[in-house]
C-alpha cells in the first residue's frame, strides 16, 4: 500500500514539472554566493590633522652664543597640523591577519616661536628669538594588523623624512640667522580602520616620528655685525601626529 502511494506522488511530481516545462515556466533562480569581505587590495586616499613635538638647539661649537645678543640653547614646544595622501597596498591571509605597505606624504605648519632676553653689556638688555616650522612630513612603512570582517587595527613602522626651517634674530639687529634642512629617521604608530562600503574606508592614526640630533649650519646674511657668519648648531627632534583619513580601495570587499 505505501509503495503504491509513494510511487504514484512521484509520478504526479514528473507530470507536474513536465507540464511546466511544456508551458515554459522558468525554474527558480539560484541565490548568488556573496563571498565575505576582504582588506585585500590597493588604496589612496587623503589625511588631515594635528601634530605636536619637540626641537631642541644647542650651541656646541660657540658661534652663536659669542655674538652680541647670541645665546646657547633653546627649547621649543611646536604645534600645528598638517594634510596630506597616501597609497598603499594590503594582502589579508590566515585568515583574519592584513599585511601591507604604504607611502604617506603631508605638509602644513608644526611651529613655535620662543623670545628671551639675552646679555650683552647689561643683563636683558636685548632681546633674542628662535622660531622652528615643520612644513612636510613622509614616510614610507610596512603594516601588519588584524580584522574583525570591516574594522581593521593595525601598527605600522618604517622611514621617515622631515622638511624643517629656521629663524633666529635679535631685537637690537646683531643677528638675523635662517637654515633649511630635509633629515630622515624612523617613524612607528597604530590606527583602526573601517571600511563602510566594499570601496570606501575611514581610519584613525596616530605615528610618533624620531629625527635623533643633527647638526644644522645657521647662516646670516643681512645683519650689519654677523653678516656673512656661519653657525653651526645642533637639533634635537621628535614629531607626533594623529589624523584622520579616507581611503578608495580597488579589488576590495564582496565584488572583487
Amino acid at each position: 500500500m505505501k509503495a503504491t502511494v509513494l510511487g504514484g506522488a512521484a509520478a504526479s511530481l514528473l507530470t507536474v514539472s513536465a507540464f511546466a516545462a511544456d508551458l515554459g515556466i522558468p525554474s527558480a533562480p539560484r541565490q548568488p554566493v556573496v563571498p565575505p569581505f576582504t582588506w585585500t587590495s590597493c588604496y589612496a586616499g587623503l589625511q588631515a590633522g594635528g601634530g605636536w613635538g619637540k626641537k631642541d638647539l644647542t650651541d656646541t661649537v660657540g658661534i652663536l652664543s659669542s655674538l652680541p645678543g647670541g645665546f646657547s640653547a633653546a627649547n621649543l614646544d611646536v604645534s600645528g597640523y598638517m594634510i596630506g595622501g597616501q597609497f598603499g597596498c594590503d594582502y589579508q591571509f590566515a585568515p583574519t591577519w592584513v599585511v601591507g605597505i604604504e607611502g604617506a606624504a603631508t605638509g602644513g605648519n608644526i611651529s613655535k616661536t620662543t623670545t628671551f632676553a639675552t646679555t650683552v653689556t647689561v643683563p636683558g638688555d636685548d632681546t633674542a628669538s628662535f622660531r622652528s616650522t615643520t612644513d612636510f612630513l613622509a614616510s614610507i612603512t610596512g603594516r601588519i594588523g588584524y580584522a574583525f570582517d570591516r574594522w581593521l587595527v593595525y601598527g605600522k613602522g618604517g622611514v621617515a623624512l622631515v622638511g624643517d626651517r629656521y629663524h633666529s634674530d635679535d631685537v637690537d639687529g646683531n643677528f638675523f640667522f635662517d637654515a633649511t634642512e630635509n633629515r630622515i629617521g624612523w617613524t612607528a604608530g597604530a590606527g583602526v580602520e573601517w571600511a563602510f562600503t566594499p570601496e570606501w574606508s575611514v581610519k584613525l592614526e596616530y605615528n610618533y616620528y624620531g629625527f635623533a640630533t643633527k647638526s644644522v649650519n645657521f647662516f646670516d646674511t643681512t645683519s650689519a655685525v654677523s653678516a656673512g657668519v656661519v653657525a653651526p648648531v645642533n637639533i634635537n627632534q621628535n614629531i607626533q601626529v594623529v589624523l584622520l583619513g579616507v581611503n578608495f580601495h580597488a579589488r576590495s570587499g564582496p565584488d572583487w
